[in-house]
């Protein structure tokens, strides 16, 4: 299980809340987020509520400013987190060229650096997590903006918010 307290000023400062699940908006418990320090486990965090909005991975450690973290401008916060669970069995997933998962359709077990060379596919517009958990990146090579896909169908980016194109596909490991 994972453990995260975040606080409610830069570098650890304000009042705290911890948890060790998911938590879709974490103005419940503090007036705003700004520093957060990762105790065991791999989260998730978003600027947004309801996990939306931009998303950063983050495993054990200490981040004492959004800035530093998620890139965000000072006056952004954390909203919300997701736990990501540990996965020990096969990773699978399925890739569609268009929504609705039609168009070209690819099956992936590893991690793939980038879509377009591997695959000669120009954009991926829906996806189906079989097993595992995944990050979506926007450039190849893991770089850019990511999105976390956990098992389950997901019929349209797009309708999830993801206004990105898929660049790279990584697998979430056990060493969270």
């Amino acid at each position: 299980m994972g453990r995260i307290i975040f606080y409610e000023d830069r570098n650890f400062q304000g009042r705290s809340y911890e948890t060790g699940s998911d938590c879709a908006e974490l103005t419940s418990y503090l007036s705003r987020c700004n520093s957060c320090r990762v105790e065991s486990g791999c989260f998730m965090v978003y600027e947004r509520p309801n996990y939306m909005g931009h998303q950063m991975l983050v495993r054990r450690g200490e981040y004492p400013d959004n800035q530093c973290l998620m890139g965000m401008s000072t006056s952004d916060c954390i909203r919300s987190c997701r736990m990501i669970p540990m996965h020990r069995g096969p990773f699978r997933m399925r890739i569609y060229e268009r929504e609705n998962f039609g168009g070209q359709m690819y099956e992936l077990m590893d991690d793939c650096d980038s879509i377009q060379d591997h695959y000669r596919m120009n954009d991926c517009q829906s996806a189906h997590v079989m097993d595992g958990h995944w990050l979506m990146y926007e450039q190849p090579h893991y770089r850019g903006r990511m999105t976390y896909l956990r098992p389950g169908e997901y019929r349209s980016m797009r309708d999830m918010g993801m206004d990105m194109r898929i660049g790279s596909i990584r697998r979430i490991m056990e060493s969270c």
